[in-house]
């Protein structure tokens, strides 16, 4: 989730992609709040680094949006081991125009 969150994009499993998506909504979320609350916990379920850029730069480019930060594109499936589907996990990073 972390390396997510400094990438801003990263490739792995479908079934991964999907927790990860959850996990980092709900983070978000709460970094929105903007209080040292947030911050707490946001720096007990992630690194340092990774939740000073949630709470500092996330929070604030999402604080206009209701939801859905990050979007998955299902990539095809892993042709070697085990045949899973892939997906590419990434941040929108453009801002919902207002009305």
């Amino acid at each position: 989730m972390a390396d997510l969150v400094l990438r801003s994009r990263i490739r792995t499993s479908l079934a991964k992609a999907k927790e990860v998506r959850s996990s980092l909504e709900k983070l978000i979320t709460i970094a929105k709040k903007q209080n040292i609350s947030a911050l707490r916990r946001l720096k007990a379920d992630l690194p340092e680094k990774a939740a000073n850029k949630v709470y500092y730069e996330l929070a604030l480019l999402y604080k206009n949006r209701p939801g859905g930060y990050l979007r998955i594109i299902k990539t095809g499936e892993r042709k070697i081991k085990d045949g899973s589907s892939l997906a590419i996990l990434e941040l929108i990073k453009e801002e919902t125009a207002e009305k």
